[in-house]
């Protein structure tokens, strides 16, 4: 049975997402902070809209800038700056691409080789939550392709 992503709202403002991934915490983790890494699983297909660009200097004071889009004309830029990376078990981010954004905190648990993901998004308010609801729809497909993406990488370590 394949692994489940869990998706909770704890409270107004908060939405924590967990999902366990059959490869070890350092590759988990490195799936999240290399740039060629984070394009191949990060933009959910079903959308239609690939991560044209990936720019990432995952430590704590560095930033981010992740671009959706088929061209430079019609794109949309996530960007924020890291607050803690604590390799291979802890990031901490903001999301500043709207004064309504959340700072993200995903943490990376190794359990018999296995790695129990939970990301936890706290926003500046309730409504904030609210407008930022359509994001965790598209994580169960984006923890898929993750999964498809560790199990390629688990194969040639």
């Amino acid at each position: 049975m394949p692994d489940r992503t869990t998706i909770e709202r704890t409270s107004g403002r908060e939405l924590v997402v967990t999902r366990t991934f059959d490869a070890p915490a350092r590759i988990v983790f490195e799936a999240w902070t290399k740039p060629e890494l984070m394009k191949r699983w990060w933009a959910p297909k079903s959308i239609g809209v690939p991560l044209r660009s990936c720019e990432m200097d995952v430590r704590t004071g560095g930033g981010y800038r992740l671009e959706f889009g088929h061209d430079a004309s019609e794109s949309m830029a996530f960007v924020g700056r890291y607050l803690e990376v604590t390799p291979p078990s802890r990031l901490v981010w903001t999301n500043e691409e709207s004064e309504d954004g959340a700072v993200t905190t995903v943490t990376f648990e190794e359990r018999d080789g296995r790695t129990l993901l939970t990301v936890h998004e706290l926003y500046p308010s309730k409504e904030a939550l609210e407008a930022g609801h359509g994001a965790e729809e598209g994580m169960p497909e984006q923890f898929e392709q993750l999964d498809e993406l560790l199990v390629a990488l688990s194969a040639s370590v």
